[in-house]
């Protein structure tokens, strides 16, 4: 018989996600929080059954966050399904999902204390988007404040998130462990994205170009930098149809790419109206 499947205790307000978790920090347990945006898929659930293994309680909180979006960005049209992310949570054994609204997150409207991303907060996406990563680094720290985990994970998909995260946790002293998941990927190659659903037919084939772009970066790596980017920006530019907002080759900190060693090649262009990103580590070496 297929065990039975407990459901997630749902939470809307901080204090009913502090009664839900109190018996476990009572118990001195752990909490391990996985923020989302909720319109789950499979690289989420990836994602909570990594975090299952940091922690006595697993909290998943799901908010559209509207500080990090832009006017003209896509809040109105992010997709919304929390029954259907309540029931992936369910299966990937999450204990308690934190729901809030934006008064719960924002009480009296958008705060006027917000954290700066910081030097590399305006480059990459931070260049395209510049109110970005102070929307989702602030967010954060209104989720850490809250829930107070003592670890987090997130996904390598957000690479630079990922890292403007880890910084922010070491300059402010929050005391949380940050851990990143590995991107999870379609047969195909393209990463696994809330906003996949946008995509129509044609420009869901169009889209693999930035899988195939970056896969054809790392194959090139034994070669050098100039290599990579020379390899990937080839596969780029036999799909015109896809309009590239950057095409970088990093350090893993992000930092300027080293002549050999690990790297990280970061892409991000927009297929008909569907703006993706996505990255992959690179090894360097001179052959």
């Amino acid at each position: 018989m297929t065990a039975a499947v407990t459901a997630p205790t749902v939470a809307r307000s901080a204090r009913d996600l502090a009664a839900a978790l109190e018996p476990v920090r009572a118990a001195g347990g752990t909490v391990v929080l996985a923020p989302t945006m909720g319109a789950l898929h499979e690289g989420h659930t990836s994602l909570l059954r990594l975090a299952r293994g940091y922690g006595d309680a697993l909290v998943a909180s799901i908010f559209v966050n509207p500080l990090q979006f832009a006017p003209g960005e896509d809040l109105d049209r992010y997709p919304r399904a929390l029954d259907a992310d309540l029931e992936l949570c369910a299966a990937a054994g999450v204990d308690a999902v934190f729901a809030p609204d934006t008064e719960q997150i924002y009480p009296g409207g958008e705060p006027v204390v917000t954290i700066d991303p910081g030097p590399l907060g305006r480059q990459l996406e931070g260049a395209v988007r510049p109110s970005h990563f102070r929307g989702v680094l602030t967010v954060v720290a209104k989720l850490f404040g809250l829930v107070r985990p003592d670890t987090a994970v997130f996904g390598q998909k957000d690479y630079q998130q990922l890292v403007l995260i880890e910084q922010m946790v070491r300059d402010l002293a929050f005391g949380v462990r940050v851990v990143g998941g590995e991107t999870v990927r379609e047969s195909d190659g393209l990463a696994l994205s809330s906003r996949n659903r946008y995509l129509g037919a044609e420009d869901r084939v169009r889209a693999r170009a930035l899988s195939q772009a970056l896969y054809a970066g790392a194959a090139a790596g034994a070669d050098g930098p100039e290599a990579v980017l020379a390899a990937a920006s080839a596969v780029l530019s036999a799909t015109p149809e896809v309009r590239i907002d950057y095409l970088a080759l990093r350090a893993p900190d992000l930092g300027p790419a080293p002549p050999a060693g690990d790297a990280r090649l970061l892409v991000a262009g927009r297929v008909g109206a569907t703006r993706l990103i996505d990255n992959l580590p690179v090894p360097l070496g001179n052959r």
